[in-house]
């Protein structure tokens, strides 16, 4: 219990150093109606709240037999992940976002039981449609890459 308190401590501290130096950015154009520092700070922020609650809970987490060991079929299918979201950032610029978050997508819904039909058909409506409201709803621009052609 006392390791888990000084480990939510020390990244607590952590959390606020980084909070302390994304505070002054500013960008020498805004591209997002929000500002490039938003979206830092807000993560920052709720994971010092979560990190405050376990160094104020009043008893240790415990694991039990429901939860998945961490052997090494749970680590082949972490380092999976890994790799694809690492295509993901390398291909994001030059396929654009649909198409890697399409590459990328299918594969990881494979990868954790689902069937193809669906896998294919989910991911491809939540990648145009967080498109649509990422780039069109919230002003957030995000490249098409090789659908550029779409764009009128």
């Amino acid at each position: 219990m006392l390791l888990q308190r000084i480990f939510a401590a020390v990244l607590l501290l952590a959390c606020i150093g980084l909070a302390l130096m994304a505070w002054p950015y500013q960008a020498a154009f805004s591209y997002e109606p929000v500002g490039p520092r938003a979206f830092p700070l807000l993560l920052l922020g709720l994971m010092g709240l979560a990190l405050i609650y376990m160094m104020i809970r009043p008893q240790a987490t415990k694991h039990t037999d429901d939860e998945p060991a961490l052997d090494q079929p749970a680590l082949i299918k972490i380092g999976i992940c890994v790799a694809l979201l690492l295509v993901f950032a390398g291909t994001f610029e030059s396929l654009g976002f649909i198409l890697s978050s399409m590459l990328i997508g299918i594969p990881m819904a494979r990868l954790y039981g689902g069937r193809w039909f669906p896998s294919v058909v989910i991911i491809t409506l939540m990648s145009v449609g967080l498109y649509l409201l990422f780039d069109k709803t919230m002003d957030v621009p995000l490249p098409l890459g090789l659908l550029d052609v779409l764009e009128n």
